[in-house]
């Protein structure tokens, strides 16, 4: 008899800030299935309120995720986001606005 085992795949580790998008962007002929975000320097921040970003403002993350994405998103890009790929691009956004200690608790 052949010794079958049964093999799992292990998810590939990501980096603090990347999300995979469950459904892609198209621009173009390019498919963007993941996307890195920074955590934002305060000039980045301006015009925003941290507030509004902590709650997951809609509005807010679509001013904030264009400055501090890659591929770099435009707004446009990240309003017609599914909810869901937004809502995990927030809470990454929510995380980089809290102290380390906190930080364990979003993940």
């Amino acid at each position: 008899m052949k010794d079958e085992t049964i093999k799992t795949q292990t998810p590939v580790a990501t980096q603090p800030g990347q999300v995979e998008l469950e459904t892609t962007i198209k621009r173009g002929a390019e498919v963007i299935t993941h996307v890195q975000l920074r955590k934002p320097k305060s000039g980045e921040l301006r015009g925003l309120n941290l507030a509004n970003l902590a709650n997951l403002d809609v509005s807010s993350l679509i001013k904030l995720i264009p400055r501090i994405s890659q591929p770099a998103l435009v707004e446009q890009e990240v309003a017609s986001l599914d909810p869901a790929d937004l809502t995990a691009l927030g809470v990454e956004v929510a995380t980089f606005l809290a102290q380390k200690k906190l930080q364990q608790d979003f993940h």
